[in-house]
């Protein structure tokens, strides 16, 4: 069984990529298996089931969602196995611009769509930056020369990313996709052991144990000031 992570921010059309996906492996008769990853709600396990791809969704609740699927992927990966996938996808919302759910040697998809400003390439952090493949989506929505430089700034954060360009309702771009996600060579048993790209979101602080109060004397533990200066 073959597992590739992917993530992007909420709305980006993750979930219509990846069904378009599925329709172009299923057709060299690749069985794939979805788990859906996000925090408070989440209908997509039902248009997968439409779909009759097997599906189950985690839902973080107060956890982080990254912090949430490292700590459930084993098991993940272990039911994907005893139902004899071909591959496995994760889906997980990166929801706060610092998320890093990608494990080394798993590869990792990041969906970014060309309406969230040409700045957010460099606001999305390592979920960008240490992906493997950058689907760009939406294109049809803007100019040819807002994609190119949309395009651009993506390169520039993540030169080492191959990049595309997929429509999630036509599913135009989706089979160039499917051709790099499954190696019929490789083989996941597990993935104990197995190490991040990089580092959670670290945080241990008062709010995070449920503290409401606001103010200095309220505030312990990892904590980060503004650098505000004087005024003059």
């Amino acid at each position: 069984m073959n597992l590739v992570t992917i993530s992007g921010p909420p709305s980006s059309g993750k979930t219509a990529i990846i069904l378009k996906t599925i329709q172009s492996l299923r057709k060299r008769d690749i069985s794939v298996g979805v788990v859906k990853f996000d925090c408070l709600y989440t209908d997509d396990d039902i248009l997968y089931k439409k779909h009759d791809i097997p599906v189950k969704k985690g839902l973080s609740g107060s956890l982080c969602p990254d912090h949430y699927f490292v700590s459930n992927i084993e098991e993940v990966v272990q039911w994907g196995k005893k139902i004899n996938l071909d591959l496995l996808i994760t889906e997980s919302a990166g929801l706060c611009n610092r998320c890093s759910p990608y494990i080394r040697d798993i590869k990792a998809v990041c969906v970014i769509d060309n309406l969230s400003g040409i700045n957010t390439p460099k606001k999305i952090g390592p979920m960008l930056k240490s992906a493997d493949i950058i689907v760009i989506t939406k294109g049809d929505i803007v100019s040819q020369a807002e994609r190119e430089v949309f395009s651009s700034r993506v390169h520039s954060v993540n030169p080492k990313a191959v990049i595309m360009h997929i429509n999630g309702l036509t599913g135009q771009g989706a089979y160039e996709l499917s051709t790099l996600l499954y190696d019929s060579e490789k083989d996941i048993q597990t993935v104990k052991g197995k190490e991040l790209k990089f580092p959670m979101p670290s945080a241990m602080c008062s709010y995070c144990l449920g503290e409401k109060r606001i103010g200095e004397a309220y505030q312990m533990g990892n904590v980060r000031k503004i650098e505000l200066g004087d005024e003059k």
